[in-house]
């Protein structure tokens, strides 16, 4: 029995959209899905041995060694995955005691190996913690982008802005949708609405917009305000992928001094390396 993740491998990376196409009703889907973009299983843990069993009392250091040697009789038999990186499809995630290890893991990951955050952080002593984060830290790559503020959305009370919508132009000058940012104070945020109110005006974006269809489309998704592109904002973010920020980012400063057009993709774009090929080949050492 076995913890871990899956993740499906792209030439820019690790991608979490893809991976979210699996969640599908229809059975033909998922497998057309699965044929298209293979998956790869990214152990972390070992639960129960192949005897079945329990491991799970066991203190990590114990539980990584078996699992270590499980690795090596099981993992490298697997077939080679589809994707086109070299990677099996089943992979021993890597780890270490060297905090100047972890330490150029993380530096990597924030360098352009796409899919990569950060780096985990457990306590060797700890039996298993289910349910649970507990024992455990993700240290992560906090960096600040330059946005547009291309539209808003009103707060759900008190008729004040509730989030900014932050976009970036590619390099044909299309401003596409990449993320949000709400982190205000309430006074910010009163004093902020009515010079937003001035700036609106269609389409705010001009690339990929915020809103359309999806598993987690609430009735507020398609509610905002598109501006005319005048304001620029430095926001804090730990990770960047399939063309927007995972999470909420963190309002950091206005930026009156840049020219919005100054905003653009490339100064958070991926390079295209693996972050699965960094996974495989670490884990091989």
């Amino acid at each position: 029995m076995l913890d871990g993740e899956l993740a499906i491998p792209t030439s820019n990376g690790l991608s979490f959209d893809d991976l979210l196409q699996r969640i599908h009703p229809a059975a033909s889907r998922v497998r057309t899905l699965v044929a298209e973009h293979p998956a790869v299983y990214i152990v972390f843990d070992l639960l129960a041995d192949e005897k079945g069993r329990p491991l799970v009392q066991m203190p990590l250091r114990e539980r990584r060694v078996l699992l270590e040697k499980l690795g090596a009789k099981t993992f490298d038999a697997m077939p080679a995955s589809a994707s086109g990186l070299d990677a099996a499809a089943v992979v021993l995630s890597p780890s270490t005691c060297d905090a100047r290890v972890a330490t150029k893991w993380l530096e990597r990951g924030s360098s352009g190996w796409g899919g990569l955050d950060g780096v985990i952080a457990k306590a060797l002593d700890l039996p298993y913690q289910s349910g649970t984060r507990d024992g455990m830290q993700k240290v992560k790559n906090l960096r600040t982008a330059d946005c547009v503020v291309g539209g808003f959305r009103y707060a759900e009370k008190g008729g004040t802005v509730g989030s900014l919508l932050l976009g970036l132009y590619d390099s044909d000058g299309l401003l596409h949708h990449v993320g949000f940012t709400s982190g205000m104070s309430a006074a910010m945020r009163a004093d902020l609405t009515p010079r937003l109110v001035r700036l609106i005006k269609p389409p705010g974006f001009t690339g990929r917009a915020p809103g359309g269809p999806s598993r987690w489309s609430t009735r507020r998704t398609d509610e905002w305000k598109p501006l005319a592109p005048k304001l620029v904002v430095e926001v804090q973010y730990d990770h960047f992928s399939d063309g927007r920020f995972r999470h909420g980012t963190g309002f950091v400063r206005w930026r009156p001094d840049k020219a919005p057009r100054q905003c653009t993709l490339d100064q958070i774009q991926p390079t295209g390396k693996s972050a699965l090929a960094l996974l495989v080949k670490t884990a091989k050492r």
